[in-house]
């Protein structure tokens, strides 16, 4: 428990101050941890023995461009298209016991969600910090009343790809989640309206299903944690599972509105 609190502490003093700051600084924090979570799954058992060198190098130029590429504008087809070229292209020059088509859409696929998630992260930070901080709130306070209620009235298990999520917990996560993180979206940002409501206890609900998913990969690959480069946390994805998703579909939503 000491160590888990420590290294809380520890990742809070960093990251705090990088979101206060902004720009460039943050920018930078955001590309360090992107390479971290690219790692984590390059490093994971079942994905692939051993992706070749130059599969690597592409694979981490592919998701800094769609990161920091033609930041200035939207994403474009443009910048989808570069990470389909690069990892695609490898499989012709390597035996199929090395790196393979299914490899490489594999590899796509996990470029294109962490590749998005983070360019979005910096370009909402850069847009407006509170609605930063109320997209985290609602991460946080979601897994924090899911994981409270679940332990003290869960009895009904949710899914079996993790044993100790119930649906107590996840309406529990819900409730709470919505209620608190509209409240400080009334605080830090406007008025509380109708339609924000529903909107935070969608993302509530992605967030969880988030959870889920990350879960599901780990269970796949059978491991606990992505890493354990934050001691009694876990890895980068561990922290972002729920985030990631969040970010993503509140993108999406304001998009459509």
């Amino acid at each position: 428990m000491k160590v888990r609190i420590l290294s809380a502490i520890i990742a809070l003093a960093i990251l705090i101050p990088l979101i206060m700051m902004g720009g460039i600084p943050f920018a930078i924090g955001v590309g360090i941890l992107s390479i971290l979570g690219y790692k984590e799954i390059i490093d994971l058992k079942k994905s692939h023995q051993k992706y070749p060198v130059m599969v690597v190098i592409l694979g981490v130029i592919s998701l800094l461009y769609l990161i920091f590429g033609n930041y200035e504008n939207d994403i474009t087809y443009c910048t989808f298209l570069l990470p389909l070229v690069l990892l695609l292209i490898p499989v012709v020059f390597y035996k199929k016991d090395i790196y393979q088509t299914k490899d490489a859409f594999y590899l796509l696929g996990s470029t294109y969600l962490i590749g998005l998630f983070f360019r979005l992260l910096i370009n909402i930070r850069a847009t407006n910090i509170d609605i930063l901080v109320y997209l985290l709130c609602i991460s946080i306070l979601t897994d924090t009343f899911a994981y409270a209620v679940g332990m003290l009235i869960g009895k009904h298990k949710m899914t079996k790809i993790s044993p100790n999520k119930s649906w107590e917990g996840f309406v529990g996560g819900l409730i709470g989640g919505t209620i608190c993180a509209s409240i400080a979206y009334n605080y830090l940002i406007n008025p509380i309206t109708f339609k924000i409501v529903i909107v935070t206890s969608i993302l509530s609900v992605i967030g969880q299903i988030g959870d889920l998913i990350y879960s599901k990969i780990k269970r796949e690959n059978e491991i606990k944690d992505f890493s354990n480069i934050m001691p009694g946390h876990g890895g980068i994805l561990d922290r972002i599972d729920s985030l990631s998703f969040i970010v993503i579909v509140y993108a999406i939503i304001m998009m459509s509105l």
